[in-house]
């Protein structure tokens, strides 16, 4: 006689819009509970699922029309029901499918293994647990708490909502996370800590290892071989793991002893996923905790304008660290104007000469310098004086960057690249150069101008090779390097006890860009830029933070030099209040792509057309389509279309109903390849 078989949903790795967006009926055995691992047949394939959750009003589909279940993985414990709540809730607000969003965070090599071989891992993951046993360590000495720090761990005891440690830089904010993750933990809890960027990881890494000797502690992040990442997840999902630490990714690890959520620098952007289903993980951790009611901090010395005015209004508390760490004052901001400086022909400005002399300064009494240039390569372009050729990417509408350590031409967006021509491929001409200044160039021109310093930098192309990014930061904290250039990826979460000057070389584009959160990026990245300078309070006295610029009567400089980030949100939410924009507004943009830019402008205005009256109805303002500021990305024309509302309820209703006829639009409009929603975008 047969076992008896259930009809069962399984969450599949599926688009949302597609034929097959949503759960899917299985036969399978009664006794599998929702958030059990499985193989099931898809079309001609065999892919991973997830039992879910069925909806009780939903009508099963007839038992001798589906297919039985494979495998179930009931080797691993099923995904708690936590972790499916969180996952259906993602998928609904960021307008994803279910299973493409639950099967997407998971680890890759998860879905690639069967039953056996997942039930080998894990016997063999136990055995090594088991093995390496939980040492008594004793506990390293604790610094004492600030009377703020004190008061910010009190608050938490008894949070009853989010809570935005809001603290200068080197006032503290990382004793508060050990500390509030020691109580997580004494209390029989599991402590998530999320960092914007994976340069971060190791060495907040190492402070929570060093606090805490005897836990086990796993980090998650893109940046970890396929195998790593595997295992990392298993001991977080199966209870072994005490902390967790990672990127944005990290945000969906399965923690049954969840107690705190930390969202390191929560207001850096690489918390918004940018391909795929484009999730907030800080929107994202804020929800988790609600929904498991436990306290998540969100900490920054900048907070994001969203989390200002969710203090502002109350929704959150805010707790302030105004003083840095042994007294230290905040460095002395000095902004200078780089029109009054006499130009001379055929000379480029590289420093003004008040900043050089306080570099000198620098030298000479054994400190360190930090040069901030946001922008990597030698050069951003190469230019023909005789016939205007500039090296264009042929794939997309930018330029490709010179790079002059590999003599190549490399555009930063497809990454397509090539050897740096002998002449102008227009006309010939032999003398073509560089325009304008990059990390690498600006590293050759300090190197002239201050030869005995010892000259570093740090960007995206030096620290490329595995390690290289923390042999370099060790140098830097040995005492190796005098001048320290480098791009936005310096400017936060370093501990540089030596530097007393930071200077931003070149600033002004972003006084001007297109997005409106551009002022709120660049006030952020130059304050926290100024927070390198001063971390030893004993040199804090005489530290520096000097501002390159042609506009030094900009209002952004004026709260710069003040460190008053307070006036300069209040200022900003004035115009954005004005303006209904966010927070005080809801934005979606619907993006397509395609081979050429009127078939996703037609797309578009179809899109548009067929849903106007609705919108209409909601108060939802349509824009037409506009193409973004990268119009041509790797040969693929891009466009996209604003929706903005004073309701997110109302967006939310008008794209759960509007999205699911997309798919039908899509076939009339040949060559369009692909189409998406971006829900709270961060670049418009």
């Amino acid at each position: 006689m047969s076992p008896p078989r259930a009809v069962l949903a399984v969450a599949v790795e599926t688009p949302r819009h597609s034929a097959v967006g949503g759960l899917l009926d299985y036969l399978g055995e009664p006794s599998l509970a929702p958030g059990t691992l499985v193989r099931v047949p898809l079309g001609k394939r065999e892919v991973a699922g997830i039992v879910w959750d069925r909806d009780p009003d939903a009508e099963p589909a007839p038992a001798e029309t589906l297919r039985p279940l494979g495998a179930a993985l009931d080797a691993l414990p099923p995904l708690p029901a936590d972790w499916r709540a969180l996952v259906a809730f993602a998928a609904g607000y960021y307008q994803r499918g279910l299973g493409e969003l639950a099967l997407a965070v998971l680890p890759p090599e998860l879905r690639k293994l069967d039953a056996t071989q997942l039930a080998r891992r894990l016997a063999r993951l136990r055995k090594a647990e088991a093995a390496a046993g939980a040492q008594p360590v004793p506990a390293p000495p604790r610094p004492a708490l600030t009377d703020e720090q004190a008061a910010a761990l009190a608050a938490l005891a008894g949070a009853d909502r989010p809570l935005l440690l809001h603290g200068v830089t080197g006032s503290g904010k990382t004793e508060v996370y050990l500390r509030a993750a020691e109580a997580a933990l004494a209390g029989g809890g599991q402590a998530l800590v999320l960092v914007p960027e994976i340069n971060l990881t190791p060495q907040l890494e190492a402070r929570f290892a060093e606090r805490f000797p005897g836990r086990r502690l796993v980090s998650l992040h893109s940046g970890l071989t396929p195998a790593q990442r595997l295992r990392h997840w298993l001991l977080a999902h199966l209870g072994l793991a005490d902390l967790v630490l990672g990127t944005r990714l990290a945000v969906f690890a399965p923690l049954p002893r969840l107690a705190l959520i930390v969202v390191d620098e929560e207001h850096d952007a690489s918390f918004k996923q940018q391909e795929g289903a484009r999730y907030s993980a800080r929107d994202l951790a804020v929800w988790r905790a609600h929904q498991r009611r436990l306290p998540v901090i969100l900490g920054s010395a900048t907070p994001s304008l969203e989390t200002w005015q969710h203090a502002l209004q109350g929704r959150y508390r805010r707790l302030p660290l105004a003083a840095r760490i042994g007294g230290g004052t905040m460095p002395a901001v000095r902004v200078l104007d780089m029109g009054l400086l006499p130009r001379e022909a055929g000379k480029e400005r590289v420093l003004a000469p008040a900043l050089l002399a306080a570099i000198e300064q620098r030298l000479a009494r054994g400190e360190q310098s930090l040069l901030l240039l946001n922008r990597r390569g030698y050069a951003p372009v190469l230019h023909c004086g005789a016939c205007g050729w500039k090296s264009a990417c042929p794939h997309c509408s930018a330029w490709r960057v010179f790079h002059k350590a590999d003599r190549s031409l490399r555009c930063h967006h497809c990454g397509f690249a090539e050897r740096v021509p002998r002449a102008c491929p227009d006309c010939g001409n032999l003398d073509i150069a560089p325009l304008g200044r990059g990390t690498e160039k600006l590293q050759e021109q300090l190197a002239e101008l201050l030869p005995q310093a010892r000259v570093a930098r740090i960007d995206a192309d030096s620290t490329r090779a595995a390690g290289s990014l923390q042999a370099q930061l060790q140098a830097v904290h040995a005492g190796e390097v005098d001048l320290l250039v480098g791009t936005q990826m310096l400017a936060k979460g370093h501990d540089f006890r030596r530097v007393t000057l930071v200077a931003a070389v070149n600033p002004d584009a972003a006084l001007f860009s297109s997005d409106f959160r551009g002022p709120e990026r660049l006030f952020a990245l130059l304050l926290q830029a100024a927070g390198r300078a001063g971390r030893d309070a004993a040199q804090a006295a005489r530290s520096e933070m000097f501002v390159q610029t042609h506009h030094p009567q900009h209002p952004l400089f004026d709260a710069l030099r003040r460190h008053d980030f307070a006036a300069f949100a209040a200022a900003q939410l004035g115009e954005r209040r004005a303006a209904g924009l966010p927070p005080f507004a809801a934005l979606a943009l619907l993006r397509a792509d395609a081979r050429d830019a009127d078939t996703a402008r037609a797309f578009l205005q179809d899109a548009a057309h067929a849903v106007a009256a609705d919108a209409a109805a909601l108060g939802i303002t349509l824009y037409p389509p506009v193409p973004p500021p990268l119009a041509r990305l790797a040969g693929v024309e891009r466009m996209q279309m604003l929706l903005e509302c004073g309701s997110r309820t109302a967006l939310q209703r008008l794209l759960a109903g509007w999205l699911p006829t997309l798919q039908a639009h899509r076939a009339r409009h040949k060559g369009l390849l692909r189409w998406a929603v971006d829900v709270d975008p961060l670049g418009i």
